[in-house]
């Protein structure tokens, strides 16, 4: 395989200059270069761009690649820009963890766990393209189900669903980080469902 720095160049301004994560088919595509070239450019940037002090790195997200600040710079990066999250109400928020959990779930088991219509919720989840239908149930009546989408995953700095927080940490990363108090027992209710 013929490596060279113009290759690592190119791939890193695509990276850079992208609102959302390329995948290496999608890299592959947009350069020409073969799908084990742009795998060890990704492998070099990843590298590189770890091991140095910089405030920026390649980062896998929402099952594509993306230059991202550097974690440990946040509390700086939030000065700047408040975080997204304040734009999602706590009934969405919580219906939105109910899903991400649960999928494929049905609009009738998102009421049963939260104990009240979410018509409203998953209609904003919807607008903001973070939950969309994955199918019809095989019940009776066929009821829609929805799951996450790509944009929740980039939304909440996730590369596939398997990094959200396990069961234990799901209490505390979604209640302490995004809901009042008066929210947390509701999620703690839906956790342990």
């Amino acid at each position: 395989m013929l490596f060279n720095q113009e290759m690592k160049a190119i791939v890193e301004s695509l990276l850079f200059i992208t609102n959302t994560p390329l995948s290496p088919a999608d890299l592959a595509e947009l350069t020409g270069f073969s799908q084990a070239e742009i795998n060890e450019v990704l492998e070099i940037l990843m590298r590189e761009s770890r091991a140095a002090d910089r405030g920026i790195e390649v980062v896998q997200l929402a099952g594509g690649y993306i230059y991202a600040t550097k974690a440990a710079y946040k509390e700086y990066i939030e000065k700047m820009y408040k975080p997204q999250v304040s734009s999602l109400s706590a009934a969405a928020l919580e219906t939105l963890a109910i899903v991400a959990y649960k999928q494929p779930v049905t609009k009738g088991e998102v009421e049963l766990l939260r104990g009240v219509n979410v018509d409203g919720a998953m209609n904003t989840l919807q607008n903001k393209g973070l939950v969309e239908e994955k199918g019809r149930k095989e019940v009776i009546g066929r009821p829609i189900l929805y799951g996450t989408t790509k944009q929740f995953l980039q939304f909440f700095g996730l590369n596939t669903l398997a990094d959200l927080p396990k069961k234990e940490e799901d209490e505390k990363y979604f209640a302490e980080t995004i809901f009042d108090e008066n929210d947390k027992e509701s999620i703690k209710k839906s956790a342990e469902e």
